[in-house]
């Protein structure tokens, strides 16, 4: 079975736009909420709705920060898994945490977020957003408030999601292994 493209670059634009409003129908002006990209690739999808809210509601400056999660996985004695860096200066205590990611696959990964997320406070609240939501597959109860798209994927399929950043386009592809 050949790749099926889910997302390209107009689609991917008006799904972020999309996400954008929904995030401001709760958080409004967001001096009470904090987006945390999840190293490595959640950290785009973070930017991207920064940017674009920023645009949106007219504002400087909404809290956004990077966690890398490499230490908080149950198998990082498992894999070669090399460190990202943790960039957050801000304080989330008290604060609505918007956790993103840009798959939702077994849930695992953002177990790991959390954890390594309270390490630096108690947040009044966590949310999940994610550009991708593989269901069916969840190892741990998790589920996401916000979803760009929804797929339903068997295990022996990758969804790779290419980024302007690093891969010069954006795309969202299903692969099969």
């Amino acid at each position: 079975m050949k790749p099926k493209i889910l997302l390209e670059k107009d689609q991917f634009d008006v799904t972020i736009k999309r996400l954008c409003h929904q995030l401001i129908e709760i958080h409004n002006d967001f001096k009470n909420s904090a987006l945390i990209g999840l190293q490595p690739r959640g950290i785009y999808l973070a930017h991207r709705i920064k940017k674009e809210l920023e645009s949106i509601l007219k504002v400087k400056k909404i809290n956004c920060g990077e966690l890398d999660i490499t230490f908080y996985r149950d198998d990082f004695r498992k894999k070669e898994l090399i460190p990202n860096k943790t960039n957050i200066d801000f304080i989330i205590e008290d604060k609505n945490v918007i956790l993103i990611d840009d798959v939702l696959f077994t849930g695992r990964t953002i177990r790991a977020g959390l954890d390594a997320m309270l390490a630096f406070g108690r947040p009044k609240d966590v949310e999940l957003l994610v550009l991708v939501d593989r269901r069916f597959s969840r190892h741990v109860p998790i589920q996401a408030k916000y979803t760009g798209i929804i797929i339903d994927s068997i295990a022996s399929q990758n969804v790779k999601v290419d980024w302007k950043e690093t891969d010069g386009k954006d795309k969202v592809t299903l692969l099969n292994k």
